[in-house]
């Protein structure tokens, strides 16, 4: 099992910036990758961003040359960087990681204002 802990959402206004991170426990051994995802009401959750442990990573077109995704193999935690902020990034952002099952965080609200 492995336990994933959010942190970082809040309210910003457009243009501006946060900072999520996504600290993780447990069978850490296991795990593949590392990524975020959001999701709005009446909407699908949607990929954001991932990191493989081998350092791929991927984008949602969305979000590409204002989010970075970056993670602290020595403190099993990841980040996002998101910059740049627009109303229609406002959801609630969800910490993943996956091995040969798939983890989930709570979730932490990002809302950013007009």
């Amino acid at each position: 099992q492995v336990q994933l802990v959010e942190s970082g959402g809040g309210l910003v206004q457009a243009g501006g910036s946060l900072r999520l991170s996504c600290a993780a426990s447990g069978s850490i051994s296991s795990i593949n990758g590392m990524g975020w995802f959001r999701q709005v009401p009446g909407k699908q959750r949607e990929l954001v961003a991932s990191k493989s442990n081998s350092g791929f990573t991927n984008y949602a077109d969305s979000v590409k040359g204002r989010f970075t995704i970056s993670r602290d193999n020595a403190k099993n935690t990841v980040f996002l960087q998101m910059n740049s902020l627009k109303p229609e990034d406002t959801a609630v952002y969800y910490c993943y990681a996956w091995s040969i099952h798939n983890y989930w965080g709570q979730g932490t609200q990002v809302t950013v204002s007009s």
